[in-house]
């Protein structure tokens, strides 16, 4: 478990910038590609054997430029605060992937669900609930950073039935979020026990 999270975290602002760039980097050379290809169809379809592809790709698949942008800028601002985090980021970002995505596969609508605002969603979750389940001081204040900046815009998220918005998949992506937050300080404590202390 010590590769998920460690109280002596090896976190470096350079190196998480560069695999921020690079990740919007994929998104934006996909959405271009999906410009010649139908890429889209690889989106996540509930309950079929197909959209399980979906539970991987639905974040690299955007409708249009406006979709791109409007999931690009919120993702771009919570995965570089992840560089607060103790937790390993990439393996935050695949839990909240996969697990959002298993969760609207299992329950949400029947629909083509492609964007990556599930794992917005599910980051926005994982910074605010980080700060209430690890109670470390930066990881508060970036809960409440995220939270004067997102939580207006969670909460309307996940209202339901909104036509041509995938509401579902920002729920499950959420609630993924939540689990991760949990499961990463439960880890964090377990880690933080296990260092020896030297009484003097």
């Amino acid at each position: 478990m010590s590769a998920l999270v460690s109280s002596r975290n090896s976190h470096t602002i350079g190196r998480d910038v560069k695999g921020v760039i690079a990740f919007l980097g994929v998104i934006w050379l996909v959405f271009l590609l999906d410009r010649l290809l139908p890429l889209e169809a690889f989106g996540l379809v509930p309950r079929t054997p197909g959209g399980l592809v979906g539970i991987v790709a639905m974040p690299f698949l955007h409708g249009n430029l406006q979709h791109l942008i409007g999931n690009s800028i919120p993702l771009a601002v919570t995965l570089l605060l992840l560089a607060g985090s103790r937790a390993n980021s990439g393996a935050i970002v695949v839990l909240i992937t996969v697990l959002g995505g298993l969760g609207l596969w299992f329950f949400g609508r029947t629909a083509l669900h492609i964007g990556a605002s599930g794992l917005v969603f599910g980051l926005i979750a994982f910074h605010i609930c980080a700060g209430i389940f690890e109670r470390r001081l930066q990881s508060i204040i970036i809960a409440i950073v995220v939270g004067l900046l997102y939580a207006t815009t969670f909460l309307q998220g996940i209202v339901p039935m909104q036509e041509g918005v995938s509401w579902d998949g920002h729920l499950f992506g959420g609630l993924a979020g939540v689990a991760v937050a949990f499961f990463m300080a439960k880890l964090l404590r377990e880690d933080m026990a296990a260092v020896p202390t030297n009484e003097t």
